[in-house]
């Protein structure tokens, strides 16, 4: 029998303060704000940013827009894998977890965990496993592309050290994809804002439903352009509006510093809309951010993970996750095949 591996959680406040760790990875949204000389002004502006969106959203009893600040927790998340060691861990998922403060009330309201997603084998699936498939002049994507990673994320969320943290199912929110069309929907809601719909699924899409999450697109009062929400079970009736808002605020305003060209459009999208980062016309924030080095550390991390996780200890996991475990939990619609 394959010994159980475990996971193990690590809590750091993200505020005007942070310093990513040594363990951190370092192509997280949050990770890129803190480096540099700026640093501590880009955190300031970008929390700024978070709150006043937040309150935008909520406007309902906070007639001056500061009644709520949201609090965020970065959550590291270590594998300890028995055949490394005792003292061994591989650090294989980061997410945010947000707590809003009312300002007026002083009580603190505990708002959604997940928002950012980053995973060391998310990288390695994407900067190593693919492109040598393709490399290799085959075709598609190879077979089981996602099957691993999906599988850890499931049994994360069944452990005891997610459940006994965390209430609900996490909720992701992400850019759209450049390679998609999106088509307005009639429907509405009141913080969420207008959903649309996908012409097709994308890799990213297909990529999280390996993981259990369906997707939903909407974009808010007074944005440019639609999120896309990865979830489980009822996106819209199992938080509240204020947990709504204090994601939205967070992610869009990750996105509007990362992918200006697309959050932070002059023209908010068309009832037609196929985002594009050629977009010429959009408003630059004062946040400091390097997406080529982004990109180029993605790979970097690829790697560490093929070195120190995939080649030495690939094979326990695949033989941990296809034991006795849990059962996904079931999706609206069925995961789509990685084509």
């Amino acid at each position: 029998m394959t010994s159980e591996c475990t996971f193990s959680i690590s809590t750091t406040r993200f505020d005007e303060d942070y310093a990513p760790s040594a363990n951190s990875r370092s192509t997280t949204n949050f990770a890129n704000l803190a480096r540099g000389e700026k640093r501590q002004q880009n955190l300031r502006n970008a929390l700024t940013m978070i709150d006043n969106r937040c309150n935008e959203l909520v406007h309902w009893d906070n007639p001056t827009r500061d009644r709520y600040q949201v609090e965020l927790d970065i959550i590291s998340v270590d594998l300890h894998i028995p055949a490394a060691g005792d003292d061994t861990a591989f650090p294989v998922i980061e997410v945010l977890d947000v707590q809003i403060l009312d300002t007026h009330t002083g009580q603190r309201v505990p708002g959604i965990a997940g928002n950012n997603f980053s995973s060391y084998i998310r990288d390695y699936d994407f900067s190593v496993v693919l492109p040598a498939h393709k490399a290799s002049g085959a075709k598609g994507l190879p077979g089981d592309f996602g099957d691993l990673h999906g599988q850890v994320f499931e049994r994360f969320l069944a452990s005891s050290a997610y459940q006994d943290r965390f209430a609900q199912p996490p909720v992701i929110c992400i850019s759209v994809s450049t390679s998609r069309t999106y088509h307005r929907l009639v429907n509405e809601h009141p913080v969420l804002g207008v959903e649309y719909q996908q012409d097709e699924y994308s890799l990213t899409d297909q990529y999280f439903a390996k993981m259990g999450l369906n997707v939903r697109y909407f974009m808010p009062r007074g944005a440019a352009a639609p999120l896309a929400f990865y979830h489980r079970g009822d996106l819209l009736n199992d938080h509240s509006p204020l947990a709504l808002a204090a994601t939205i605020g967070t992610m869009e305003t990750f996105q509007k510093i990362y992918r200006p060209e697309i959050y932070n459009a002059t023209t908010s999208a068309a009832d037609v809309y196929r985002p594009t980062l050629e977009n010429a016309d959009f408003s630059p924030t004062q946040v400091y951010y390097d997406r080529v080095e982004r990109s180029q550390l993605g790979t970097i991390q690829g790697k560490f993970t093929e070195a120190n996780l995939m080649q030495p200890f690939g094979s326990v996991l695949e033989a941990w996750v296809a034991g006795d475990g849990v059962a996904a939990e079931s999706v609206a619609d069925p995961a789509p095949a990685l084509a």
